[in-house]
């Protein structure tokens, strides 16, 4: 199965549960009017997009109706289509320009971040990258244990300390095995805490003095790991990490467990954040880049 029949079976819940009604909204109109378009917005809100973001969609579509002179309902469907896709954009690439280039990773417990870690190393291994992975999520219990798991799984190298250690000094280490591994990419986790801010902030400060010490002027991402199926408290995670840490783009998680898919569209509109990756299974190659019209057109066909 390819990854886009992965995507459809994934979003199934979205679409059959909120963006099937679609079809039964648009069939169930002779003409294009008002009362469409209202009916169109209490969907779009269903489907967790958020009120915001919709309002913009449908006051596009209404623009679109009246400059195409669109008359028929089937073919909104169309501009509804098109108008989603040019809202999320496509998935910006990872930069990843130098070697070794750090890609760092936070997100809460739970959000499936040390799994997205996995899938990303497996996925950039497929494309001939060299990977190391740094253990620095040291306070949560198995953490380090867990990773290790999954790096032997993929088959990277990782760098860890015992539980409770400084991350800092586990980045330090795996930054060193990288340059003298020649590796293409590091991959570092991080505890994942937003109850106090402070401390998290301290962290990934440290971490990022490290790796600015060590390998100044290499590309660097700061990647968000969000669970879809937590609809808008994702968006509000979100923008607790974004005022802790420059953030680069977001990897959506258990798009596959959710009818709130829409919920890409709310974190796009509100936060300018891209999502660089989402997950639509337990497979290790169950993530992939991100693409707005395979997206769309996922919910849509």
């Amino acid at each position: 199965m390819g990854f886009f029949d992965k995507l459809k079976a994934g979003l199934a819940k979205t679409k059959n549960a909120l963006f099937g009604r679609l079809d039964q909204l648009f069939r169930g109109f002779s003409k294009v009017d008002e009362d469409m378009l209202e009916e169109l917005e209490e969907v779009l809100i269903t489907a967790d997009v958020g009120v915001g973001p919709t309002e913009k969609i449908i006051d596009r579509l209404r623009g679109k109706i009246r400059a195409e002179k669109i008359t028929e309902p089937e073919k909104v469907k169309t501009a509804l289509e098109e108008i989603l896709v040019s809202m999320i954009g496509e998935g910006e690439p990872l930069v990843l320009d130098t070697k070794p280039s750090v890609i760092l990773v936070i997100g809460v417990n739970g959000v499936g971040k040390t799994t997205s870690i996995a899938k990303i190393a497996n996925l950039l291994k497929s494309e001939g990258k060299s990977v190391i992975l740094a253990a620095a999520d040291t306070f949560r219990a198995a953490a380090v244990d867990q990773l290790k798991i999954w790096a032997d799984r993929v088959g990277v190298d990782i760098i860890s300390h015992g539980e409770g250690s400084d991350p800092a000094a586990v980045v330090f280490d795996a930054v060193n095995a990288a340059k003298s591994r020649h590796s293409d990419v590091l991959i570092i986790d991080t505890a994942g805490r937003l109850h106090n801010k402070k401390n998290l902030m301290d962290e990934l400060a440290k971490i990022n003095r490290v790796v600015d010490r060590e390998l100044p002027g290499c590309s660097r991402e700061t990647l968000l790991v969000l669970d879809a199926t937590t609809g808008q408290n994702a968006v509000s995670q979100a923008k607790e990490f974004r005022s802790s840490a420059p953030l680069t783009g977001l990897v959506l998680t258990k798009l596959d467990g959710t009818a709130k898919g829409g919920i890409v569209f709310s974190i796009r509109e509100e936060l300018g954040i891209p999502v660089k990756f989402i997950c639509v299974g337990e497979q290790v190659d169950d993530l992939q880049y991100f693409k707005a019209g395979e997206f769309v057109s996922a919910l849509f066909e």
